[in-house]
């Protein structure tokens, strides 16, 4: 009985928060050893559909980068990279769109459905939902101009159009979106993740944003986890060399995201049930960042 008593109170210690948040969007960038431990993927599964059970819009964008790698190592094809980003032609994105809609997308679908919930998956190219334009990289160089990177397929948000998720999330479904893009003229875009759940939630005017990820989040010079920052110490972060290497562009996501989203949130996606501990716990499990430092708790 007192085991049960203690579940009882745990349930009863999640209302205020089922209450915050109730009616509210939350977007989800899934990626990491999320994807790929078992158990981990059930507990992802489970996390998405309890939140739409209870009132709560769960919208969820996912990567596929080692997925993408090994298709292409399969089909003989060459991975180049300039910054982190993969030079993508046309043969690269016609794989890239091929694992990410074909096969990665519809496998998280079918997670999520074989667990009770009712998800539907998306590209950028269904109902027009993300435009696409050619992303400009550039590098300085010293007593040099700019060397510009032609990055090839490699693309960024221009726009999303949200008239499909809330359509979908109206009609109790769940929305799964893979991240392409299209621009006007019907060509397809490879989009980093980070950066389509970042503009899906600030168009969607998201109550959270939360980028899975396999470390505990953002750690200080001593190794020691940063539970809160606001975007002028994110930025001041990155100018003492805190934040370094592919922390940088998940920390600027949510630095942009912040000005029309709540709250965004790195955390630590090895965690089980991260979702749930991130929403309905005063601690968390990350590192949450916010627009204003009168924001912080």
């Amino acid at each position: 009985m007192k085991r049960y008593q203690l579940q009882a109170k745990s349930i009863i210690e999640t209302l205020p928060f089922i209450s915050e948040f109730y009616g509210k969007t939350v977007v989800i960038k899934y990626g990491g050893n999320a994807m790929i431990d078992e158990s981990l993927k059930r507990a992802f599964a489970l996390n998405v559909i309890l939140l739409k059970f209870i009132g709560i819009n769960p919208v969820v964008v996912h990567g596929g980068g080692p997925q993408i790698g090994k298709m292409l190592e399969a089909l003989n094809i060459e991975s180049t990279f300039r910054q982190g980003y993969r030079v993508t032609d046309s043969a690269t994105m016609d794989v890239v769109e091929m694992v990410l809609v074909g096969k990665v997308n519809k496998e998280i679908v079918n997670l999520v459905n074989l667990h009770g919930g009712q998800a539907v998956g998306l590209s950028g190219k269904d109902g027009m939902l993300i435009k696409a334009e050619p992303k400009e990289l550039s590098v300085e160089k010293k007593d040099a101009p700019p060397e510009i990177i032609d990055l090839g397929k490699v693309g960024e948000v221009r726009s999303v159009n949200t008239t499909l998720i809330n359509s979908l999330q109206r009609d109790g479904f769940i929305p799964i979106i893979a991240p392409v893009g299209v621009d006007e003229d019907g060509n397809t875009y490879n989009i980093n993740a980070d950066s389509v759940a970042g503009a899906v939630a600030a168009s969607l005017g998201a109550k959270r944003l939360y980028l899975l990820t396999d470390v505990p989040g953002l750690l200080d010079k001593n190794g020691e986890l940063i539970t809160h920052l606001c975007t002028r110490e994110a930025f001041q972060c990155i100018e003492e060399g805190i934040i370094t290497g592919g922390m940088i562009p998940k920390i600027k996501c949510c630095i942009e995201a912040v000005s029309d989203v709540e709250k965004a949130a790195i955390i630590d996606g090895r965690v089980e049930n991260c979702i749930l501990l991130e929403l309905f716990t005063q601690s968390g499990v990350g590192t949450e960042v916010v627009e204003h430092a009168e924001d912080l708790p």
